[in-house]
């Protein structure tokens, strides 16, 4: 998925503004200007549209968990470089302190069935045997679902 869009939908699914979007930057360690946000929200065929970076995704997404969950003791992981919608989904999973069951029961709002044993494959090392890449519909379900358990 185009990380602008991931940014429009989680932005609007917790109703966060401009300046609050720049402040979860912040957290995860991210360098962003409001210029540049108002860049990245443009669309694509806008001349003045700017792509987000994985390392500047990845640097929203870490804030977000401390956000959600407040900053952890000794030294901030590392941004990550590249981005893969399983990591997406693991730390949406991570700021929002799901269990198993509970992000099972947001897809099936959104009308999707997993079992546990298909879900933990995303979230598993890349290099074991069950690892299993998530799909941008997947991962379009979960926040689609997200935003309905949101809104309740």
């Amino acid at each position: 998925m185009i990380n602008n869009d991931l940014l429009r939908r989680i932005s609007t699914i917790f109703d966060f503004n401009d300046e609050k979007i720049l402040a979860v930057f912040k957290l995860g360690q991210g360098v962003i200007t409001a210029e540049k946000l108002a860049d990245t929200f443009k669309e694509k065929d806008d001349s003045s549209y700017k792509p987000l970076l994985d390392v500047e995704f990845a640097s929203f997404l870490n804030g977000l968990i401390i956000e959600k969950r407040g900053k952890k003791d000794g030294p901030q992981r590392e941004t990550e470089q590249t981005l893969s919608n399983n990591i997406i989904f693991n730390k949406l999973k991570i700021a929002l302190t799901l269990k198993a069951d509970e992000v099972i029961a947001i897809l099936e709002l959104a009308e999707l069935s997993l079992g546990k044993y298909e879900l933990s494959s995303f979230f598993r090392s890349v290099n074991h045997k069950h690892y299993r890449d998530c799909s941008d519909d997947v991962l379009s379900t979960f926040l689609k679902g997200l935003k309905i358990k949101l809104s309740h």
